[in-house]
């Protein structure tokens, strides 16, 4: 007996899409992009119209591109008569961008605006690689968004390359804190030197953060961790001091005159008018400040003020809160979680940064807290990404409720002096 069998027709191919680790890939690259994109639209778009910005820089700017020695020493004027009063890093950028493009608003504008792409860019890099993609993402954006930030990275001041610089030396200490590599600290140490020829000895003001975290959480013994800790002290003075030393040894009556100096020396500016005067208000030649030529009320509530509250304390209440979160979530973790580390870390930046900005009594600007932007990202980014993923235990609900509330609440006062009509 014989049988007939009939084939059946094949089924049509289904189409597969890539896998889910391949797709989860995908998405976040491109929220990278558009993050990196969104923030280069924000700071690139209609640069021009800032015109020279701070002039005061922008001559120094010039002078840097028709002189190789005005470069050098940062002077205002091609035939080095004075130096600006700030250490010349900032300049030597802007100098270069004269010299290979010629003058105009957008050659000293634009290294300001890839500065700060570069910083969102680096921040996402450093918290996705502790908490994941979205905590990364949302501390990018924080930065990227502070409205303080909108403004210096579209700004000639130093401080656009200050916090890229800051963030930089985060960024070694914690490659340094996965395995206890020494190197990624010297590293660290490197970038504050050059913050410091910056803007001086604002950049060393996250040393004892830096230096306090490695020291507790680093993976090695504690000889090494010491070791390591004064290596990295050896670059931050190599990298901050030649240049001191190069000017101090420089015949006085050969290079330009130390500008914010009594005594034409870059010592006495750098302790000085650009140091101890900032904290106690005891600066000889001071361009004075408001009503009486006092700087405002210190205290901690100067953060929360109507001009710096303003500019960057939007989500300032909601990265304390969310600390503690993240506290409270890695209290029972060994001594090398990164986690921990990592926020105190950016803890230690928001503290003693904000509070000596609070209490200062010489010279200073709202501006200045474009300074506490990255850390308020970071700590941002992280609480809520890792407080989110314990979101089925009420301890996380409580603090992520409360970051949210607190939020809400303090940008409806913020917004009654700024954009009332959103609140």
């Amino acid at each position: 007996m014989t049988s007939t069998l009939t084939a059946r027709p094949a089924d049509p191919p289904v189409a597969e899409g890539p896998p889910p680790r391949r797709r989860r890939e995908l998405v976040e690259r491109a929220s990278l992009a558009v993050l990196l994109v969104g923030t280069g639209f924000l700071y690139l778009w209609n640069l021009s119209a800032s015109g020279w910005a701070n002039a005061f820089y922008s001559a120094a700017a010039q002078a840097g591109g028709e002189s190789w020695e005005a470069w050098f020493f940062g002077s205002s004027d091609a035939a080095n008569a004075i130096t600006v009063d700030k250490t010349p890093a900032a300049l030597w950028v802007t100098g270069l961008s004269v010299r290979l493009f010629g003058l105009s608003s957008w050659s000293i504008l634009v290294p300001q605006a890839l500065t700060g792409i570069a910083a969102v860019g680096l921040l996402y890099a450093i918290v996705r690689r502790t908490s994941g993609p979205a905590a990364g993402l949302l501390a990018g954006a924080v930065l990227a968004l502070t409205p303080v930030a909108t403004l210096m990275f579209r700004f000639n001041n130093p401080d656009a390359l200050l916090v890229l610089l800051l963030v930089a030396a985060v960024w070694a200490t914690l490659r340094g804190l996965e395995r206890g590599h020494g190197r990624w600290l010297v590293l660290a140490g490197v970038f504050l030197g050059l913050g410091f020829l910056t803007k001086m000895l604002q950049a060393f003001l996250i040393v004892p953060a830096l230096a306090a975290v490695w020291l507790v959480a680093a993976p090695t013994g504690i000889g090494r961790r010491v070791r390591y800790l004064l290596l990295a002290g050896v670059a931050l003075v190599v990298s901050a001091g030649w240049w001191v030393l190069v000017v101090e040894l420089w015949p006085a009556a050969s290079r330009p005159y130390i500008g914010g100096s009594q005594n034409n020396s870059v010592m006495e500016l750098v302790l000085g008018y650009n140091g101890v005067g900032r904290l106690t208000g005891d600066e000889t030649g001071s361009v004075g400040g408001g009503a009486g030529g006092g700087w405002g009320q210190t205290g901690i509530g100067r953060l929360f003020g109507s001009e710096m509250g303003s500019e960057a304390s939007w989500l300032l209440p909601a990265a304390l809160i969310l600390l503690v979160g993240l506290l409270w979530l890695t209290a029972r973790r060994p001594r090398t979680d990164r986690v921990r580390a990592a926020a105190l870390v950016w803890a230690g930046w928001l503290l003693i940064t904000g509070l000596v900005f609070s209490f200062m009594a010489g010279i200073i600007h709202p501006y200045y807290t474009v300074a506490l932007a990255p850390a308020i990202g970071a700590l941002a980014g992280m609480g809520a990404a890792e407080l989110w993923r314990l979101r089925s235990t009420a301890t996380a609900r409580v603090y992520l409720g409360l970051a949210v509330a607190a939020s809400a609440i303090w940008a409806f006062v913020l917004l009654d002096s700024w954009l009332p009509w959103l609140r």
